[in-house]
């Protein structure tokens, strides 16, 4: 057993994590300390992909209890472990939101998972997608009613209740016309949709999908996705469905049935039957549901998806079983045998900033502070943005640029933190094993003068030549503070962040310089 006292935050993190993958065989690592980071979360994931078998345990004094982490042999393979309880000691944490925002799942439009639904046999609603208010007229006409609903193909919930940046409300409207199709999707197309998950910005609507109108005589919630609890897939299930499952979980648990699925043995006609049963579908439709839900797990598997929702799952006036709403993500590793799935990926519906990231082999994820951070491994950058919030800052990002921290990569980093007006400052904090410190230094100065960056810049390099690293900046001239203590250097980034913020809302130059 290795164990492993923290006496301080996060000062020993990145150190903790190179020792972790330096294990030869198999490792069992002890933490005890009084962290509440989900740093912590991510040095284990990285321990146990580091090692053939990994048992962790995680004792926290600030829990009740202490959370048992335990990882299967993986006989070669990535060891997958189970992630940590949802306590409350990890809610206000930055990297709870950015750990859900790191799991690289592609999502597809509506019209999209309606077409996937549709090829394995799975009811639902007659319709097609329109990228202009001709098309959409047109598609109205073909599905022969005067009853329709035209949905905005935005990739966000909340469509119904959201707005539009022209003033047109509702992303999802009830049509009754072609001619009514036609208007309603000229003010959706074209215009960013604002709902409660697109944040202020919106997201910009394409096209539109036009459906008949179906009458639900019962509606019912139903996913299928990957559970890291039980490292397996689980098929979670409501009878109340139509309605966000989140608050029913928050008003009503006890109404979300969770069945365990055994990969070897897949779903059963017996588990597919109860589970039908269960929602409360009719005597003469459970044996459809019964199938539909088989066949949503068989997309689950065959098309590597993470999840499948479908939220309302409807037994109809007429006795149908459909799905009238359905979300679908597939894991972005699967791209290669999953071209098709993967050749509807809509970038028009992620950050710009993001994918040009992506695009060059940076994992780069926006979010509301005023600190830019470029780091070297996602445990580190995780760490970075927790000090940085430990000392009362916020991180405008993460930003991992691996190991691979060449000069374009440093060059294409500061564009992306500097594209950000809100940011105020720049913590860039390296540890040289891969890469050479000086190196890095050398990339940093030649960026930072390139640029004529008047955003102070903070550097801690540590590892490999990180003396000759320290000189190339004091030597620079240029406004890059070099810090070797993690602490100190989160300080001063918050420090320099706060006075130039306030230097920016007077409207007033400020320049730095350290006492060393």
């Amino acid at each position: 057993m290795k164990s492993i006292h923290f006496d301080q935050h996060e000062t020993e993190v990145f150190r903790l994590s190179m020792e972790c993958f330096d294990t030869s065989r198999s490792a069992a690592l002890g933490i005890e300390s009084g962290l509440t980071s989900v740093s912590i979360l991510k040095i284990i994931e990285d321990c146990a992909t580091g090692t053939s078998s990994c048992c962790v345990q995680v004792i926290e004094p600030s829990l009740p209890k202490a959370i048992c982490l335990c990882a299967q042999e993986c006989q070669g393979d990535t060891t997958s472990i189970a992630s940590l309880a949802h306590t409350n000691s990890f809610q206000d944490s930055p990297v709870k939101q950015l750990l859900a925002q790191q799991r690289r799942n592609l999502s597809i439009h509506e019209y999209r998972s309606a077409q996937v639904l549709d090829s394995y046999g799975i009811g639902v609603p007659k319709g097609d997608v329109a990228h202009n208010a001709r098309e959409a007229e047109e598609i109205a006409k073909k599905i022969k009613g005067d009853d329709m609903v035209i949905k905005a193909q935005v990739l966000a919930g909340g469509r119904g209740k959201g707005h539009f940046d022209n003033g047109f409300k509702g992303g999802v409207r009830i049509v009754y016309s072609p001619r009514e199709a036609s208007i309603l999707a000229e003010q959706m197309i074209g215009h960013k949709l604002i709902t409660k998950q697109t944040g202020a910005k919106g997201r910009i609507c394409n096209s539109v999908y036009i459906v008949e109108r179906k009458f639900a005589r019962r509606e019912f919630y139903l996913a299928v996705l990957m559970d890291r609890q039980s490292q397996g897939p689980v098929i979670v299930a409501s009878s109340q469905g139509g309605m966000d499952i989140e608050t029913v979980a928050k008003e009503n648990p006890e109404a979300i049935v969770t069945t365990k699925v055994n990969i070897h043995e897949g779903v059963t006609d017996q588990m597919a039957r109860k589970i039908a049963e269960q929602l409360g579908f009719s005597e003469q439709c459970v044996e459809e549901a019964k199938s539909t839900i088989q066949k949503l797990y068989k997309i689950f598997m065959e098309k590597d998806a993470t999840q499948i929702e479908i939220n309302p799952l409807s037994e109809t006036s007429d006795h149908q079983v459909l799905c009238m709403d359905a979300k679908l993500t597939f894991d972005d590793n699967a791209d290669f045998r999953q071209k098709d799935i993967f050749s509807w990926r809509d970038t028009t519906q992620e950050d710009a900033d993001e994918v040009k990231a992506a695009q060059a082999g940076l994992n780069f994820i926006k979010l509301d502070g005023d600190i830019g951070c470029l780091v070297n491994g996602a445990g580190l950058a995780m760490a970075t943005m927790d000090i940085i919030k430990l000392n009362g800052g916020q991180p405008a990002n993460f930003l991992d640029v691996g190991g691979g921290a060449t000069p374009e990569a440093i060059q294409l980093a500061f564009d992306l933190i500097t594209s950000d007006p809100k940011v105020t400052a720049i913590f860039v904090n390296i540890f040289g094993g891969i890469v050479r410190c000086d190196a890095i230094a050398k990339g940093l100065i030649s960026v930072v003068e390139s640029m004529n960056l008047r955003t102070p810049v903070i550097a801690r390099l540590q590892g490999t030549n990180m003396e000759q690293a320290h000189k190339l900046i004091n030597e620079s001239g240029l406004k890059i503070f070099s810090i070797d203590d993690l602490q100190t250097a989160a300080e001063k980034s918050v420090q320099f962040s706060k006075v130039v913020k306030m230097a920016r809302d007077i409207d007033v130059g400020v320049e730095f310089t350290l006492g060393i």
